[in-house]
């Protein structure tokens, strides 16, 4: 004769497991939600929220976002890292820096034009020190692989700019991922202590690492960074601690 299935009851362990995973699910859902509390977004249409310095600014509606154009103005003797959009009420220490953002040569910029366009942050009050990730669009998807390394770099103004790096440390501040000039690109910067990481098109792992920040412990404001011969664009700037 079949036997019937019966219901076992539950003992000790299944009944404590059913409150355990109903505790971890409501710690998950709080960290959750506790990671966005500290979100804050900034809109980059308040032009008396901005120091544009070297550069011209305009409110556009670029491939379907609206957003800030930013435009190199700067002498063409003058050397990179003076090209910045300073956000007044963007100060910034410890967190995460999110963007998109494209980048492209003027219609007239020289032949070593590459579109540089990036974040710079920690910025001190008089513009005078920085840290900074930029990219170089023109680079991504070069025929020459030596170019192609060259697609991301870190930079810390004004004592390291982009040829000392390279020359003291070859390949340690650059690094190569793809990108195309004048597409939206998103990125991410992640700035802790000393240490400080550059995450594009929503990659889990780094494009660029830096464990060394030339200034330190430092803080200050964001700003929006541009290149010589530079025509960029900037959108949903987010910041989290």
């Amino acid at each position: 004769m079949q036997k019937l299935w019966q219901a076992k009851p539950f003992g000790a362990c299944e009944l404590m497991k059913q409150p355990v995973m109903m505790l971890v699910a409501v710690v998950a859902l709080t960290l959750s939600l506790g990671g966005t509390q500290n979100k804050t977004t900034i809109v980059l249409d308040n032009f008396n929220e901005m120091q544009p310095r070297n550069v011209k600014t305009e409110q556009v509606t670029y491939k379907g976002r609206k957003a800030l154009r930013v435009t190199d103005e700067a002498a063409a003797n003058v050397a990179d890292g003076i090209q910045l959009v300073m956000l007044n009420k963007a100060e910034f220490q410890d967190g995460v820096i999110g963007i998109e953002l494209t980048g492209e040569p003027a219609a007239a910029a020289g032949a070593g034009a590459r579109g540089f366009v990036g974040v710079a942050f920690r910025v001190s009050p008089d513009a005078a020190k920085y840290e900074c990730f930029y990219l170089r669009p023109t680079n991504g998807r070069a025929d020459d692989q030596v170019r192609r390394n060259h697609s991301t770099q870190y930079i810390s103004y004004p004592d390291f700019p982009w040829q000392r790096l390279r020359k003291e440390f070859p390949e340690k501040y650059e690094s190569y991922v793809d990108l195309a000039p004048g597409e939206w690109t998103k990125v991410k910067i992640e700035a802790r202590g000393h240490k400080a990481r550059l995450y594009v098109h929503d990659a889990p792992q780094p494009a660029l690492v830096v464990n060394d920040l030339k200034l330190g412990q430092s803080q200050g404001r964001i700003a929006l960074w541009v290149g010589s011969g530079t025509v960029a664009h900037f959108a949903n700037l987010r910041v989290s601690k």
